[in-house]
C-alpha cells in the first residue's frame, strides 16, 4: 500500500486534490480560502445555511476576510460552498474545524467533532486525507476519531491518512495570517503525518511535524495554557497593585525595558475567545483520568474568571464616590467583541459584565463599531450598538472600557464622561488630572 501514499502525496504536491473544510467559522473559513488560493479544487461545508448562501454570493460574515476574497474565489470556481455531506466522497482531504466548547462541570464536549466525524465516516474511501483542526485534549484523534473510521474496514496509515494539525488563527493580527503561521502536524501513524505534512506544505510557508497527534493536540494546548497562566499572574498582581496605589501598568512597561528573560502580557476584564477561557480545562479534564491534580491550571482560571466581578466592584466603588448607586445607574459599556478590531464576541468578558450589572437592576448600553447587535444565549435580550456621541456618553452615570478598539474615540469620552472605568488603560495618553477615572 506504499504506493498508495506516494500516489496521495503526489496529488497534493500537485495542487490535484479536491479539499473539503468541514466548519466555516474563524478557523474553518480563513483555511478554505488559503486551500482555494493555493490551487485546490476546495468546497467548504457547513450546517448553518445563512453561512452558505453567503458565501454562494461572494460575501464574508468575517470582519477580517474580505467580500472581494471570497467573491473572486467563488468567480473563479476555486471555492464553492455546501451544506451536503454527501460530498465528501469526491474529497480527497475532509479537514475537520467545528466548535469545542465546554459542557457541565467544564468537561469537554465533543458533540460537534463526533458528529461531522460520523459524517466523514459515511463517506471515507481509499487515499482520504482526514485532518482534526479542533482544538482538544491530548488523544481525541487516536481515542475518538479512529474508533469511529473502523466500521469502514479501511486501514489507517494503508488505506486512508489520519492526523491532527492545531489551527492557530488570530483574527485582526495584521502580522501574522494562516499562510505565514507554522502549521503544527502530528499523524496517527507516520504515514499519516506524512500525508498531512504535504497537504498543508502546499498552502503554509512552514509546516511543523512531530512525531504523533497527541503531541500535536498537546502542544495547542500548551500554547494556550501559557498564555492563560501568565494572564492571570498578571491579574493578581493587578488587584494586589491597586491596594498598594501603584500603577501595574506602568510597572509592566518598566519590566518590559528588559532584552531578556520577561516577555510583557497584560491585564484585563477577563479572558474572551474560544482558546484561553476553555481549551485549559480539556486537560485539566483529561489529566484527572491520569489521577493528577492541574493546581497551577485550575488557578489560573479562577483568577481569570474572576476579573468581569472586580470590574463591576470597582466600577461600584467609582459610582460611590459620586455618590450613586449601582441600582438605577445608566452604565454605557466601550465593547462587546473579546479583543481590539474583531467583531466575535465568544467568551467575551463584556457579556458576564452585562449580565452582573442587569443582576444589581443596572441599565446597561454597549458601544462597539464592530458589533451591532449582541445576541447571545447567556443575555435575556437581543441589545443594540449605540452611537458614541456626546449626548449618548453624557447620559450616562458611568462609562466602563472592556475592549480597546482602535477605532473608539477616548478622548472624546474623557471630555464628556462623568466617571470612565478603563480595563485596558486605553485611557494613558488622553488622562489628565481633572477626568474621573478609575482603573479596574
Amino acid at each position: 500500500m506504499a504506493c498508495l501514499l506516494e500516489r496521495t502525496i503526489e496529488k497534493f504536491n500537485a495542487r490535484r486534490a479536491r479539499v473539503g473544510v468541514l466548519g466555516l467559522g474563524y478557523a474553518g473559513l480563513p483555511l478554505t480560502c488559503c486551500f482555494a488560493e493555493a490551487g485546490f479544487e476546495t468546497i467548504g461545508f457547513d450546517v448553518d445555511q445563512s453561512k452558505i448562501q453567503k458565501l454562494r454570493a461572494g460575501q464574508s460574515y468575517i470582519g477580517h476576510i474580505s467580500s472581494d476574497r471570497i467573491a473572486s474565489l467563488v468567480k473563479d470556481g476555486r471555492l464553492r460552498a455546501s451544506a451536503e455531506f454527501s460530498e465528501l466522497r469526491d474529497c480527497d482531504a475532509a479537514i475537520i474545524c467545528v466548535p469545542t466548547p465546554l459542557g457541565e462541570g467544564r468537561a469537554p464536549d465533543l458533540t460537534y467533532v463526533e458528529n461531522t466525524a460520523r459524517s466523514v465516516a459515511e463517506h471515507l474511501h481509499p487515499g482520504q486525507l482526514v485532518v482534526l483542526e479542533s482544538t482538544t485534549y491530548p488523544g481525541t484523534t487516536d481515542e475518538v476519531l479512529l474508533p469511529l473510521f473502523k466500521p469502514s474496514g479501511l486501514k489507517v496509515g494503508e488505506d486512508y491518512f489520519l492526523a491532527f494539525s492545531p489551527e492557530r488563527e488570530d483574527p485582526a493580527n495584521a502580522s501574522f495570517s494562516t499562510r505565514t503561521i507554522p502549521k503544527i502536524v502530528g499523524g496517527v501513524t507516520p504515514g499519516c503525518g506524512q500525508v498531512a505534512a504535504a497537504a498543508y506544505a502546499a498552502l503554509v510557508e512552514r509546516v511543523v511535524p512531530v512525531s504523533s497527534a497527541r503531541v500535536a493536540e498537546a502542544a495547542k494546548l500548551l500554547e494556550n495554557i501559557y498564555r492563560c497562566v501568565n494572564i492571570a499572574m498578571i491579574n493578581e498582581l493587578k488587584l494586589l497593585f491597586e491596594r498598594m496605589d501603584i500603577d501595574v501598568w506602568e510597572v509592566i512597561g518598566a519590566s518590559a525595558t528588559k532584552p531578556f528573560g520577561f516577555t510583557a502580557f497584560y491585564p484585563g476584564p477577563g479572558l474572551g475567545g474560544h482558546c484561553i477561557p476553555v481549551d485549559p480545562f480539556y486537560l485539566t479534564w483529561k489529566a484527572r483520568q491520569y489521577d493528577f491534580s492541574t493546581r497551577f491550571i485550575e488557578l489560573a482560571g479562577e483568577i481569570n474568571a474572576a476579573m468581569p466581578e472586580h470590574v463591576v466592584n470597582r466600577l461600584t466603588y467609582g459610582l460611590n464616590l459620586m455618590g450613586k448607586a449601582l441600582n438605577g445607574a445608566r452604565i454605557l459599556l466601550i465593547g462587546a467583541a473579546y479583543k481590539r478590531d474583531v467583531e466575535d464576541v465568544r467568551e467575551s468578558p463584556a457579556i458576564r459584565i452585562i449580565q452582573l450589572l442587569q443582576e444589581r437592576l443596572a441599565n446597561v448600553s454597549y458601544c462597539d463599531p464592530h458589533v451591532p447587535r449582541l445576541k447571545t444565549r447567556h443575555l435575556e435580550r437581543t441589545l443594540s450598538a449605540q452611537p458614541l456621541t456626546p449626548e449618548v456618553i453624557e447620559s450616562s452615570d458611568a462609562v466602563v472600557i472592556v475592549t480597546d478598539h482602535s477605532a473608539v474615540d477616548y478622548e472624546l469620552i474623557l471630555r464628556h464622561a462623568k466617571l470612565v472605568v478603563d480595563t485596558r488603560n486605553a485611557t494613558a495618553r488622553f488622562r489628565r488630572p481633572s477626568h474621573k477615572v478609575i482603573m479596574a
